[in-house]
């Protein structure tokens, strides 16, 4: 019949020792459970933020790299604060907002995100060679925006929801022979609202850029094609949104 190996101790040890070696044993225990309690607990305090949203978000483009965009240089924004982030980038050009809730399971709430930022409406609001209407109508627009604020915040990730930067001045005209801006002020409009209804905060690119070109700047100098941002545009657009989630992370990291 096979003993415990802790029951197992010869009889010519002595009581003295026997009860040295327990408290060693127990020792070792405390210490890996301590350890491992430790590890736990620094991988938890690792904030995850995922950016989504189309081509803008994505950014790597012509003239950009990966460590140029938003997304990367909100990380090392982070990492200079102090705080243990990890910033995901699913920017995917040509999305719209019903294109992201296809994939939103799989792309963004797989990841387990503590916030998630939004940014759409330039490819939903544009209107093609051809055709009389955008993409999505505004109310498809809207109702799309509302359900992935929905989703996302059903599991408890904080939600920023962020307006597209304005075109330039001479874009090509869209397929009405319009500004791009026309429509686009129009859905951005439907984003203000929608952070409004949900209460979740609002990072305000397209007002930023409208109020930035009225001082003087030219948006042909902060972008590769009057629309998508260049590497200073990218600084723009993270220096804006970092205001609006450094107190998040610090709210986070505080609650670890």
């Amino acid at each position: 019949m096979r003993s415990d190996p802790i029951d197992h101790i010869p009889a010519a040890v002595s009581g003295f020792s026997r009860r040295t070696i327990l408290r060693g044993m127990t020792a070792c225990i405390t210490v890996y459970d301590s350890s491992l309690r430790t590890a736990t607990a620094a991988a938890q305090k690792k904030v995850r933020i995922v950016t989504l949203g189309d081509s803008i978000t994505k950014g790597v483009r012509p003239g950009v790299t990966a460590a140029e965009t938003f997304a990367a240089l909100l990380q090392k924004q982070a990492e200079a604060a102090g705080y243990e982030a990890e910033v995901q980038n699913v920017g995917i050009g040509g999305e719209r907002t019903d294109q992201a809730l296809e994939r939103l399971d799989r792309d963004v709430l797989a990841k387990s995100p503590d916030i998630v930022t939004v940014m759409y409406g330039a490819n939903d609001s544009y209107v093609d060679p051809g055709k009389t209407a955008p993409r999505l109508s505004p109310e498809q627009f809207r109702e799309n925006l509302e359900r992935l604020v929905d989703r996302l915040q059903a599991t408890g990730a904080r939600v920023v929801l962020m307006t597209e930067p304005r075109w330039g001045a001479k874009p090509n005209p869209n397929g009405l022979g319009e500004h791009p801006n026309i429509r686009l002020d129009q859905f951005m409009i439907l984003v203000r609202a929608v952070a409004s209804a949900k209460m979740v905060p609002l990072v305000d690119h397209f007002e930023e850029w409208t109020r930035r070109e009225k001082a003087g700047l030219d948006i042909a100098t902060v972008t590769t094609d009057l629309l998508h941002p260049n590497p200073a545009g990218h600084r723009l657009l993270a220096n804006a949104l970092w205001p609006v989630l450094e107190p998040m992370m610090k709210q986070l990291k505080d609650r670890s």
